[in-house]
């Protein structure tokens, strides 16, 4: 099997499962749409200025009281106001600015600057950078990525959004369908990033090199290209960033994915505003890194959609890196012909040019 048929397999393991998700969120809503007037007049009496008093002196009743086995906690309570406060008047701000603002700065600076574009012609020699496992978890864990954020921004921002443009039965439908998509496809997020963090650990350590790396700004700054190894600074920022706020992002949806295991409501909360301040500054950091991986950076996607890249890339980019590797340069035709040799679909042994 080679590379291509490997890889339209993988693709297509992954669209039928978006499907049976997809599949499952319309048939949740259509359950959850059999009488829903019925149910918001009977979920809770009225709350007036006396209920809210018992609330907050902790006397409310058996009305407000959680339906769980020997439980005495109060559904409605001073601090889910406070959290509601807290995550309508600062959380869901900061996730606009956040997003909003590294859309904007990636507009001006390709406006400005344009791609980056390599100083020297390709030589047609390709270094080998990123075998196909990797290349596979890579893409799945994006994929997820970007699945998780676009669910979690429109169970988030979407009923401000979706609701008034498509009406209660459209948005309630994407609404379910998120739902299931975030919560099944969270923890085999987590499970994928931590191998992927553990696979790419060594090649991240912080070097004294990366020092230099900032102060040029990645070489925006002064002239010549700045050292880098395997990764350069950008990318082990990114790297700690995720293996920091990522695995806080994850822990604490696993917190709300499965409260069945003893947490209050009031972890329950702070999971969640942990969970929401990570994910959203999260995706905001992954627009940039998209960007510079794709458009932003000549020759960057094609280590990632191949597996190998250019050695004038590898010179100007990872420079540390290329003087260990340089030896293992391949030409087109000699790719080609281990690419139609190669069984199992990974790359085949660098030659020496």
């Amino acid at each position: 099997m080679n590379i291509s048929h490997a890889w339209t397999s993988v693709w297509r393991m992954a669209l039928m499962a978006l499907v049976l998700i997809l599949g499952l969120g319309l048939g949740q809503q259509a359950l959850a749409q059999a009488d829903p007037d019925r149910e918001i007049a009977t979920a809770v009496p009225s709350v007036d200025a006396d209920a809210w008093r018992q609330i907050r002196s902790g006397e409310t009743g058996p009305n407000f009281r959680s339906s769980r086995f020997d439980s005495n906690y109060n559904l409605i309570n001073a601090s889910g106001e406070n959290w509601r406060q807290l995550r309508n008047r600062w959380v869901s701000p900061f996730g606009l600015i956040a997003i909003g603002g590294m859309l904007a700065m990636i507009v001006i600076f390709y406006l400005i600057f344009g791609r980056k574009r390599l100083d020297e012609p390709k030589t047609g020699r390709k270094l080998p950078r990123w075998p196909l496992m990797m290349r596979s978890l890579h893409w799945t864990v994006a994929t997820l990525f970007i699945l998780l954020a676009l669910s979690g921004l429109n169970l988030f921002y979407g009923k401000l959004v979706f609701k008034p443009l498509f009406g209660d039965s459209a948005w309630s439908g994407m609404i379910s369908a998120s739902k299931l998509v975030h919560n099944y496809l969270g923890p085999l997020f987590g499970i994928l990033l931590v191998f992927l963090l553990l696979r790419l650990f060594k090649e991240n350590l912080p070097k004294k090199h990366d020092l230099v790396w900032f102060k040029k700004g990645g070489g925006m700054i002064g002239k010549g290209h700045v050292d880098a190894g395997f990764a350069n600074g950008g990318e082990k920022v990114w790297y700690w960033l995720l293996a920091t706020v990522g695995i806080a992002v994850i822990a604490s949806g696993l917190v709300l994915d499965f409260p069945n295991f003893g947490q209050s409501r009031d972890t329950m909360q702070w999971a969640n505003i942990i969970h929401a301040l990570g994910a959203l500054g999260l995706t905001a950091v992954a627009l940039g890194h998209i960007y510079i991986g794709t458009i932003g950076t000549e020759g960057s996607l094609e280590g990632m959609t191949t597996g190998y890249v250019d050695e004038t890339w590898a010179k100007e980019h990872h420079n540390l890196w290329y003087e260990k590797v340089k030896d293992q340069t391949v030409t087109k035709e000699q790719l080609a012909a281990d690419h139609g040799n190669t069984r199992g679909g990974d790359q085949a042994a660098p030659r020496t040019s």
